[in-house]
C-alpha cells in the first residue's frame, strides 16, 4: 500500500482501477522482419480494432453532439478500407521487409503530404484524418489502445494533466475520479470534475512509469490522498465513506422540485454550467432552473477545423429542445489563453490570458462570429435560449457585436429563417466592465460575472499557475465590492445580474451573495441542490 498525497479539487470519495493515461509520444522504429504475412494479418487486427473503436466514438457523438459532428468518424471509417492506402501498407511490407508500425506511418505520411499539397480544400483536409487514422493503426499495434480515452469499466483517470480537448472525448459517466500530477484548482478537469460531482486531486507527486493501468486504489478528495493498492481494511473504510455520501445524496434528493427561497421569502435563480449537448442529462438530474453558461467553444477544440455553422445549430438545438422551455444561456466562443486550437494559428503570446482570446477573435474575425451566431439564433426558434458575450471591456466592443447581430437577423430574415428575438447580455470578467456597469447595463439585457477571469484580472494572478495558489484570494474585498457594484448598476437600469464563474458554487458566499441582491448563480450541477438547502435554511 502507497499513499500519494495532493490538492483536492472535489470532495469525495471513489474506490476502483486506475486507467493510466501517458502523454510520450510513441517512436516508431524500422525493423527488418521475416515473415512478411504475419505482419500483414497485424495491420489486419489493428483495422479491426480500429473500426471498433470509430464506431463507438460515433455513437458516443451521435447520442452527444448529432449527426453532423459524428459524420467524421465515419469517414475515418471508410478510409480506413481504402484499397491504396492498404496496397501501399502490404506493398512497403513486402518490398522492403520492414515491421508493420514502420509501414503505416510511412504510408501515412506518404497519403497525408500528398492530399496536402492538393489545390481542393476538401482534399486538403483529409490530410489530417489520414494522419490521424496512421497514428490510431500504430497505437494499436504498438498495444497502446488503453491510451483511447472511451474506458471500457468505470476507472480513476491517472495523468500529468488534462486538456480540455481531452476531458471532452471522455466517456463521464466511466469516470470515478480524476487524479494529475499538475493543474490548479481553476483547470478544466478541476471544473468537469466539480461539475460530475467527483473527487478529484491535483499536484500529486507519483511517476507514471511506474503506474499500471489496472492497479486498484482509493481516492480520497476529503483527505487529498490517493491509495495505491489498498488493504482490505482501507478498503472497507472506504466504501463505509462511499455509503455515508450516497446517504447525504438522497437527503438532497428531497429538495427536487422545491423553490430556491429563503424563509423571508426572497428567491434566486440556480443555473447551471454545461459544456457540451451531452451534460444536460447532469443538468436535468439535478433539478437546476436553467442553464445559466453554455460553454460553446467544446465545440471548437480536440479537432483539426471549425465547426460549421449546421453542426452548431443542431447541437445549440437540441439543447434547447431538451431543456423544454427552461432558459439556456449560450456563450458565444471563448477561446485563446488556456483553451486552444490549433487550426485557429491564434500564435504564441507572452501573456495568452491578457492576449488575442474570445470577443477580440470574433470581432476580427467576424466570419467565424457571424456563423456562431446564425446557428444560435436559427436554434433559437426551439426553445428558450439567450446570449452572452464573453471579454468585454468597452461599450465600443458591444456597439460592434449589435451591428453584426443586425446583420446576421437581416440574412435570416431575407432567407425566411425563423427565429427569436433573444436576451442578449454580456460577461462581466474585467475590472474595465466592472468600472463602467452604469453604461453597460443600458445596452444589454443582463449581466453575468465571470468571477474566475475578473480574479485573475482585479488580483494580477494567472489562476493556471499552480504555483500562485495560495495567493489567489476569490474572497478578496475587493471582488465582493466589484460585484455589489455590478449588481446596483444592473438594478438601476431595471436589469438582472447572475454569477457564472466557480465563486457562485461557493457556499461559505452564498448568504453573502443572496443579500447583496444576486438575481442568479450559475454553477457545476453536482451544487444546484446544495446550494438550494442552504438558501431553504437562511432567514
Amino acid at each position: 500500500m502507497e499513499c500519494l498525497k495532493g490538492k483536492s479539487v472535489y470532495r469525495g470519495i471513489a474506490l476502483g482501477k486506475i486507467s493510466v493515461l501517458k502523454k510520450t509520444d510513441y517512436v516508431v522504429k524500422r525493423t527488418k522482419v521475416e515473415n512478411a504475412d504475419e505482419e500483414i494479418e497485424r495491420v489486419e487486427r489493428a483495422k479491426k480494432l480500429a473500426c471498433t473503436q470509430l464506431q463507438r466514438l460515433y455513437e458516443k457523438a451521435l447520442k452527444e453532439v448529432g449527426e453532423a459532428s459524428a459524420a467524421i468518424f465515419e469517414v475515418h471509417q471508410m478510409m480506413l478500407e481504402d484499397a491504396d492506402f492498404n496496397e501501399a501498407i502490404e506493398n512497403i511490407i513486402r518490398t522492403q521487409e520492414v515491421n508493420a508500425e514502420y509501414a503505416v506511418a510511412s504510408a501515412g505520411d506518404s497519403f497525408s503530404e500528398m492530399f496536402a499539397s492538393m489545390d481542393d480544400d476538401y482534399m486538403r483536409a483529409r490530410a489530417a484524418d489520414i494522419k490521424d487514422i496512421s497514428e490510431r493503426l500504430v497505437q494499436n499495434l504498438a498495444g497502446n489502445a488503453d491510451n483511447d480515452l472511451q474506458f471500457a469499466e468505470p476507472v480513476i483517470v491517472v495523468a500529468d494533466d488534462l486538456t480540455p480537448s481531452e476531458t471532452v472525448q471522455m466517456d463521464k459517466e466511466k469516470i470515478l475520479a480524476f487524479v494529475t500530477v499538475h493543474g490548479s484548482t481553476n483547470s478544466h478537469t478541476a471544473i468537469l470534475a466539480r461539475m460530475m460531482n467527483i473527487p478529484a486531486l491535483i499536484g500529486v507527486n507519483m511517476d507514471l512509469e511506474k503506474l499500471k493501468t489496472g492497479m486498484e486504489a482509493v481516492v480520497d478528495g476529503f483527505k487529498g490522498e490517493m491509495i495505491l493498492e489498498p488493504t482490505e481494511e482501507a478498503k472497507k473504510a472506504a466504501f463505509t465513506k462511499i455509503s455515508e455520501e450516497k446517504e447525504k445524496a438522497n437527503l438532497l434528493l428531497e429538495l427536487k422540485g422545491k423553490e430556491n427561497r429563503t424563509r423571508s421569502g426572497k428567491k434566486i435563480e440556480i443555473y447551471a454550467n454545461i459544456g457540451s449537448a451531452s451534460d444536460v442529462g447532469y443538468v436535468l438530474e439535478n433539478d437546476a432552473g436553467g442553464i445559466g453558461l453554455f460553454r460553446s467553444e467544446f465545440l471548437y477544440i480536440g479537432r483539426n477545423e471549425l465547426p460549421g455553422e449546421e453542426e452548431q445549430f443542431q447541437a445549440y438545438k437540441q439543447v434547447a429542445q431538451n431543456m423544454a422551455g427552461k432558459k439556456v444561456i449560450i456563450r458565444t466562443l471563448d477561446i485563446g489563453a488556456d483553451k486552444q486550437a490549433d487550426y485557429l494559428k491564434l500564435g504564441k503570446e507572452e501573456n495568452p490570458a491578457l492576449g488575442y482570446r474570445a470577443i477580440r477573435i470574433c470581432l476580427t474575425q467576424p466570419e467565424i462570429f457571424k456563423a456562431q451566431l446564425r446557428a444560435i439564433f436559427r436554434a433559437s426558434a426551439y426553445g428558450n435560449i439567450s446570449i452572452m458575450y464573453p471579454m468585454i471591456t468597452s461599450v465600443e466592443e458591444v456597439k460592434r457585436i449589435q451591428r453584426i447581430v443586425t446583420e446576421v437577423k437581416k440574412e435570416l430574415y431575407e432567407c425566411d429563417i425563423p427565429y427569436k428575438d433573444v436576451e442578449e447580455g454580456i460577461m462581466i470578467e474585467t475590472p474595465a466592465a466592472v468600472m463602467i456597469s452604469d453604461e453597460l447595463a443600458e445596452m444589454v439585457d443582463f449581466f453575468s460575472i465571470g468571477t474566475n477571469d475578473l480574479t485573475q484580472y482585479t488580483l494580477a494572478i494567472d489562476r493556471q499557475n499552480e504555483k500562485l495558489d495560495s495567493f489567489y484570494k476569490p474572497h478578496h474585498k475587493a471582488i465582493l465590492k466589484m460585484i455589489q457594484m455590478v449588481v446596483d448598476n444592473s438594478h438601476k437600469a431595471g436589469k438582472w445580474t447572475g454569477i457564472c464563474g466557480e465563486l457562485g458554487a461557493d457556499m461559505e458566499l452564498t448568504e453573502t451573495f443572496v443579500k447583496m441582491g444576486v438575481d442568479e448563480l450559475s454553477v457545476a450541477p453536482s451544487a444546484v441542490l446544495k446550494l438550494r438547502k442552504i438558501i431553504r435554511e437562511m432567514k
